[in-house]
């Protein structure tokens, strides 16, 4: 087992699991920035027992997954979608469902149907930045929280390398956008890109510079 570092990312599970609640799942998400693909949430329960004995050495240094590397992030998603003792789940909402609903709302909804899927529902959940008003299950908001909880690191994993896995499959139906390198986001070849070919299927249509005023 690994040492935790002097900052306790256990923090804010122990608080709940010294009042018996001992299924505390951390709920993070991916995307909510791209011009194009899905919004991806993931959660994730961790054992209480880990803030006793340390991590797995497998999850050695799991943190915010932007501050991981792609290897990084690769490594620990295999062992928490492997090991036993973890319940996970992820979702997401396409692009078009986006368009529809706005960004916040399908964000919260994939938050929601991850949540769904586990069962029991877990009494409480640990989400990261600030309070999503219709979820499912009471919770606690924390700022930076993928930073400050390793609940919310591991969903963080899960729902990151799950999007680029899937915006790696569009890069290869949508060659010409490069959506395995910038993964949709609003790089320079990306704009490039929607320049030269216009929007494709799976492009936020109400995100800027993709609004029908700013293609004319």
């Amino acid at each position: 087992m690994a040492r935790t570092d002097e900052l306790d990312r256990f923090e804010f599970e122990r608080v709940l699991w010294q009042q018996q609640i001992t299924r505390v799942a951390g709920v993070d998400e991916a995307g909510r920035g791209p011009l194009a693909g899905p919004v991806v949430a993931a959660t994730a329960i961790l054992p209480p027992r880990w803030a006793e004995c340390g991590l797995p050495a497998e999850l050695a240094g799991l943190n915010d997954s932007k501050q991981l590397t792609e290897s990084q992030r690769e490594r620990y998603f295999e062992f928490l979608t492997r090991c036993a003792e973890i319940e996970f789940a992820v979702a997401s909402v396409d692009a078009d469902v986006i368009d529809e609903i706005n960004i916040l709302q399908a964000t919260h909804r994939a938050m929601n149907e991850a949540l769904a899927q586990l069962n029991p529902l877990p009494p409480h959940a640990l989400v990261d930045g600030r309070p999503v008003k219709t979820l499912r299950v009471p919770q606690t908001a924390i700022v930076k929280g993928d930073a400050r909880s390793y609940s919310i690191a591991a969903a963080s994993v899960l729902a990151k390398v799950t999007r680029d896995r899937q915006m790696r499959e569009y890069a290869r139906q949508f060659p010409e956008y490069g959506f395995e390198a910038h993964k949709g986001y609003g790089t320079a070849k990306h704009l490039a890109a929607i320049a030269k070919h216009g929007a494709c299927l799976i492009h936020r249509k109400t995100f800027a510079p993709l609004k029908p005023t700013n293609l004319l």
